[in-house]
């Protein structure tokens, strides 16, 4: 199966070519998810979409002195999409997880900002039932935005993500032919390269991540997305940023 919507093809009963991590409120996976799915459909890839919480793995910090002041609420809201996420899951399958993510991509990051909307909008019932919809899902999954109980398996999931890479690292993990292959943070893309440049940065990528070597290599500064959610239009770079840790305010 190999459809633009699902973002999934192959077969997972065999492992997939990719595990590839995502928060659904992270700007920067979500490019990185586009650069892959381009890949995807080249070289014919199976993609298993699997949870990372910022909020989770960032549980431990002080928001107030550490991020920026909606952050607390954005990552609440990736942790509630994440709820839904899972129930998908459990239901429909993990084929199912591609088209969502891609979902929750479009109206989160493809739309222009709203100054008017409140900090955690993301995670609100309207906005994961109509990505549901879009996908082709039951809109009452929605109600799994405050089952709690399903934190426990996205901390798992999250937990698995960094036992590849360590934790000092935010989203996305792209874990390279699985369960053997090699994972890392990123690569954090802000510009979406077209077919022939994707192909390209995919195997430089890989040929550093097959290095048994390589660690890091590494910039904070850092483009905004040419994402309209940033105000950013594909003709030109978004300004230049010093992010640490995933956060463009340093820590106190």
């Amino acid at each position: 199966m190999t459809t633009a919507e699902s973002g999934f093809t192959g077969s997972l009963t065999g492992g997939a070519d990719i595990n590839f991590y995502f928060d659904p409120i992270c700007p920067f996976a979500w490019m990185t998810s586009k650069w892959i799915r381009i890949v995807q459909a080249q070289r014919d890839y199976a993609v298993d979409w699997r949870f990372i919480s910022l909020r989770l793995i960032n549980s431990h910090i002080d928001y107030d002195s550490h991020f920026p002041p909606e952050y607390e609420a954005q990552h609440t809201a990736g942790l509630r999409l994440l709820r839904v996420a899972s129930a998908v899951r459990e239901r429909h399958g993990r084929a199912a997880i591609g088209g969502l993510y891609a979902a929750f991509g479009a109206r989160i990051m493809e739309e222009r900002p709203d100054e008017g909307r409140e900090p955690g909008w993301q995670g609100t019932p309207e906005l994961a039932s109509a990505a549901l919809a879009a996908a082709g899902l039951p809109v009452s999954l929605a109600g799994f935005l405050d089952d709690t109980s399903r934190d426990a398996e996205i901390q798992a999931e999250s937990d698995e993500a960094l036992s590849l890479t360590g934790r000092d690292v935010g989203t996305p993990i792209v874990h390279f032919e699985p369960p053997e292959g090699v994972a890392f943070f990123g690569p954090v893309i802000s510009r979406l390269p077209d077919e022939e440049q994707a192909a390209q940065l995919w195997d430089h990528v890989v040929g550093l991540a097959r290095f048994p070597g390589f660690a890091e290599l590494k910039r904070s500064l850092r483009e905004r997305p040419q994402l309209p959610s940033f105000g950013v239009t594909t003709d030109r770079p978004g300004a230049t940023e010093d992010w640490h840790a995933g956060s463009r305010r340093l820590k106190k």
